[in-house]
C-alpha cells in the first residue's frame, strides 16, 4: 500500500491511535464473552444478554450522540470517549481477584463501555473528513480499514495466549491500556477543527429531526443503513453463539478460538488492500450489494463443522466473511460522507448508528434464546441465511454512481 496520506503528521497520529485502540477492541471482543462463558459459567442465554449490553448503546443514546457531537470539536469527543473506556475495563480483573465479579458486575462495565463507544464512533467518522479533506476520504477509509484488519489479526492471536496464561479478566488489562495510548496519541494531533458554528445551538429535538430527516430522504443513504441493519442483526445473532459453540461444540480453547477469529482479521486485510481497486472496477453502489451476496453464504460451514481439521475449513467462511465486510464498509462509508454536509456529519453518523445497530441488542437475546431452545449450530444457520438476504435491501444502493474513487 503506497504511503499517501501517511505522510501527513496528524494522519499518522490517527492511524496509530486507530491501531491501539482497535487492538484494545479486538481483545475486549474474545476476553469479555470468555469472562462470561469460562469463568463466570454463563449459559446461552446469559452471553446472549451480555451481548445485548455491550451494543444498546446504539439504540440508548446514537440519536442525541449525533446531534451533542455535531456542536462540539470531535478529537476532544474522542480522546475522553478513549481515557474513560480505559478506566471502565480496569474495573474487571480487580474485581475477579477478589471474588466479587458478577454477570451483572460484567454487563454494566459492557454497556458503560458501548455508551462512550458510540460517542467516539460518531466522532471519529465526523473527524476523518475535517483531517483528511473530501478528496481524500476512499484512502483515509481504506488506510484505516487495513489498520483495523491487522488489529484483528493480531488482537485475538494475542488474546488467545494471554487468556489461557493469564486468565480472561487479567487480558482486559491490555485491552485498558490500548484505549488509554490511543487517547493519548489523539492529544498530539496539531491540526485544529474550527469550532462548529453558533448557528448549530438550536433545540435538541430539532437537530434530531434534521439528522433523520436529511437520511431517511436521501434514497442511498437510506438503503444502505436499513440494508445494514438488517446485515448487523443476523451477524450478532450468529456471533452471539460462536463462541459459544467454537468452545462447547468443536473443542478448541482459548488458544484455538484465537487463531479462528485471526483468520477473519486476515479476511478483513485482504478486503481492506482490495476495497478502493474492487470500488474503482465495479463501482461503490454495487459493490456494497455484491459484497454480502457472494461472501456471507460460506460461513455455513461453521455450523457444519466438528473437532478437528473441518473447523479450520470453516474458518474460511468466516475469513470470506470479514473480506467481503470490510469491502462493503469502506465503499458504503465514504459514499455516505461524501453524500453528508459538513454540518450534518455527526447526524448522519448517528443516525445511521443507531438505525443500523438499533436492533443489535435484540439480535444478541434473541441469538442467546435461539442458541438455549434450538442450539448453537442452528442459530449459526439462521444468522447465516438473514446476513445473505442482506444483499436485498443493500441492492437499492446499487443505483449511486462511484463517488471519489
Amino acid at each position: 500500500m503506497r504511503l499517501g496520506l501517511l505522510r501527513d503528521p496528524d494522519f499518522r497520529r490517527l492511524f496509530a491511535a486507530t491501531a491501539l485502540g482497535q487492538l484494545g477492541d479486538r481483545i475486549i471482543f474474545l476476553a469479555l464473552p470468555l469472562v462470561a462463558i469460562v469463568a463466570l459459567h454463563a449459559d446461552e442465554f446469559q452471553v446472549g444478554l451480555l451481548t445485548a449490553a455491550t451494543t444498546a448503546g446504539s439504540l440508548l443514546i446514537g440519536l442525541p450522540a449525533g446531534a451533542w457531537v455535531d456542536r462540539m470539536r470531535k478529537r476532544p469527543v474522542m480522546i475522553s470517549a478513549d481515557l474513560l473506556r480505559a478506566l471502565i475495563l480496569l474495573s474487571i480483573p480487580p474485581a475477579w481477584w477478589a471474588g466479587v465479579l458478577t454477570l451483572w458486575w460484567l454487563s454494566t462495565v459492557a454497556l458503560l463501555h458501548g455508551l462512550l463507544t458510540v460517542f467516539f464512533d460518531v466522532a471519529h467518522v465526523s473527524y476523518l473528513p475535517h483531517l483528511v479533506g473530501r478528496h481524500n476520504l476512499i484512502e483515509g477509509n481504506a488506510k484505516l480499514s487495513a489498520v483495523r484488519s491487522v488489529t484483528s489479526i493480531s488482537g485475538p492471536a494475542l488474546a488467545g495466549p494471554l487468556v489461557g496464561w493469564t486468565g480472561a479478566p487479567a487480558a482486559l488489562l491490555a485491552s485498558s491500556l490500548g484505549m488509554a495510548a490511543s487517547g493519548i496519541l489523539a492529544i498530539g494531533i496539531r491540526g485544529r477543527e474550527e469550532k462548529p458554528s453558533a448557528g448549530l445551538k438550536r433545540h435538541f429535538s430539532r437537530d434530531i429531526r434534521e439528522g433523520l430527516k436529511f437520511v431517511l430522504g436521501q434514497p442511498v443513504l437510506r438503503a444502505t443503513i436499513f440494508g445494514d441493519a438488517l446485515f448487523n442483526f443476523f451477524l450478532v445473532l450468529y456471533q452471539s453463539m460462536l463462541l459459544v459453540y467454537l468452545d462447547r461444540e468443536t473443542g478448541l480453547g482459548s488458544f484455538g478460538i484465537g487463531l479462528v477469529l485471526s483468520g477473519m482479521g486476515c479476511g478483513a486485510l485482504l478486503g481492506a488492500l482490495l476495497a478502493t481497486g474492487v470500488a474503482r472496477r465495479i463501482g461503490q453502489g454495487r459493490v456494497i450489494w455484491l459484497a454480502p451476496l457472494v461472501t456471507c453464504p460460506p460461513t455455513a460451514l461453521m455450523p457444519l463443522a466438528r473437532p478437528g481439521w473441518s473447523v479450520y475449513v470453516a474458518a474460511i467462511g468466516l475469513a470470506a466473511l470479514s473480506l467481503g465486510g470490510v469491502v462493503r464498509v469502506v465503499s458504503q462509508s465514504s459514499l455516505q460522507q461524501a453524500l453528508t454536509p459538513d454540518r450534518l456529519l455527526g447526524r448522519m453518523g448517528a443516525t445511521a448508528r443507531f438505525v443500523s445497530w438499533g436492533g443489535i441488542p435484540l439480535g444478541g437475546v434473541l441469538g442467546g434464546l435461539s442458541g438455549s431452545v434450538w442450539g448453537a449450530a442452528v442459530t449459526l444457520w439462521i444468522g447465516a441465511a438473514g446476513m445473505t438476504l442482506s444483499f436485498l435491501v443493500l441492492r437499492r444502493a446499487g443505483r449511486a454512481e462511484p463517488i471519489l474513487v
